[in-house]
Order: C-alpha cells, then sequence, then structure tokens
C-alpha cells in the first residue's frame, strides 16, 4: 500500500474525578507522535469489543500502550492477587481479543511495558505480579527519575528482529513497572533481557510483525527507538 498505514492505539480508561466528572479515556500524547513521527497515522481504540471487527477492517497496525493497570492474574493460571494488582477489566478484555483477533490476521502488532505483558498473556505466557517480592535484589524498575533519562541497560539476543533493527548488543533503557514476563509465551523469543534477569522484550517470528518491550521507547530517548516504530510502520505497510 502507499498511504500511510492507520495505527490502531489502545486508551487507558480512568474513573471520574481530574479530568472530566464522568468516565474518561486518556492516551499520552508521545505514542501518537512516534507513531506518526514513523510514517504512520494513529487511530486512538475504544474499549467496545462489539467494534473489535470494525477495526480490524480498517487499520493496518495494532499499538497495545501501556498504563497503570495490570492483567488479571486469573488470565495466566494464578488463583491469588498481590495487593499492588491493579485491576482495569474492560480494557484488558479488550485488549486481549483485539491482540488474538489482529493476529489471527497477521496485522502486525507492537506491545509497550504492559503491552507487552498483554501480549505475552494472550499467548499463553504468565507475568510476575510483583518484581520486589519475586524478586528480591531485582534492579529499581520503576524509576523515579524523568521518563526522558535511561534507568538501566539491557542486552539485546544477536540474531533476532530487534538486534536487527537496533544494530547494537546492549541499550539504555527507561523502565517504569512493577510486573514483567516471568513465562514467555511458547511462540515467542527473548530478544532483551536486564541484568536481573527481568525479560524486557520478545518477539514471534512466525508472524509479520509481532513485539513486546518492557520499556517505553515512544519517548524516544535515542534515535534507535524512533528506528523500532519505523520497522514497525514499515510492517504494517507491506
Amino acid at each position: 500500500m502507499t498511504q500511510n498505514p492507520l495505527i490502531g492505539i489502545t486508551l487507558d480508561s480512568r474513573d471520574p474525578g481530574g479530568y472530566s466528572n464522568y468516565p474518561w479515556y486518556a492516551l499520552r500524547e508521545n505514542y501518537c507522535l512516534s507513531i506518526q513521527k514513523a510514517g504512520g497515522v494513529p487511530f486512538p481504540l475504544t474499549h467496545e469489543l462489539d467494534l473489535v471487527d470494525d477495526f480490524l477492517s480498517h487499520i493496518q497496525g495494532l499499538l497495545i500502550t501501556g498504563g497503570g493497570h495490570d492483567v488479571d492474574p486469573k488470565l495466566y493460571g494464578e488463583t491469588t492477587l498481590h495487593p499492588t494488582t491493579n485491576l482495569k477489566p474492560k480494557r484488558t478484555l479488550f485488549e486481549l481479543e483485539i491482540t488474538k483477533r489482529a493476529l489471527e490476521k497477521n496485522i502486525p502488532v507492537l506491545g509497550i511495558c504492559g503491552g507487552e505483558q498483554l501480549i505475552n498473556v494472550a499467548l499463553g505466557g504468565t507475568l510476575i505480579q510483583h518484581i520486589p517480592d519475586e524478586m528480591p535484589g531485582a534492579l529499581e524498575h520503576a524509576q523515579k527519575e524523568c521518563r526522558y533519562k535511561p534507568c538501566h541497560n539491557v542486552k539485546i539476543t544477536p540474531q533476532t528482529l530487534l538486534h536487527e533493527i537496533l544494530g547494537v548488543e546492549e541499550f539504555d533503557v527507561n523502565s517504569v513497572h512493577h510486573q514483567a514476563v516471568k513465562d514467555l509465551a511458547p511462540s515467542a523469543v527473548l530478544n532483551a533481557i536486564a541484568s536481573d534477569g527481568i525479560i524486557e522484550g520478545f518477539e514471534v517470528p512466525q508472524y509479520r510483525f509481532c513485539m513486546g518491550l518492557q520499556w517505553h521507547p515512544e519517548f524516544l530517548i535515542s534515535s534507535k527507538e524512533c528506528d523500532v516504530f519505523k520497522a514497525f510502520i514499515q510492517a504494517c505497510r507491506e
């Protein structure tokens, strides 16, 4: 296709308060700008299951964003709920459905932070509910500094798509999460890992493009992060 691809971007949902006295959607501007700079057209997606078919008939790519919420542990086989876990059932069910359906159609999918975790669960993987409890001594993954500054280093797995995109074997990233991938989905390939063993990224080679990144490349700390979005958009053009 010659026109710029339409990229569906999942929204966060908020309870009344702050911006509005009624329920409202939220999306950081830099998610949209990173897509636009890479050559895509951002298209926000509401959380209506009845609209999944309509959305998928129009978009050429899907971006699953992060947010201040967690995937319900029941969805990956756990019966306990950690006290820090914050659920948004409607958002999660919508994201699971549209992710699975997009992959069935081989529509390119990129997941960021909580989006990476969502994709892993959608494909049969599991999550760490709270890093400090399950991995004592881990790095600080919920940085207090400005998100435009890197927090820690990750190692990029050679001979992966991510390595091909970035062209480096180590990369400095920001970090804003308390959960992480525990068991990778069977079809997923590790492409980035922190020094403490936390999985920072994966890709699924059987699809045109399916990648999850635990950090937030939409802040574009490095020009190489723009290359991630360019590779995603290019896959959406093919």
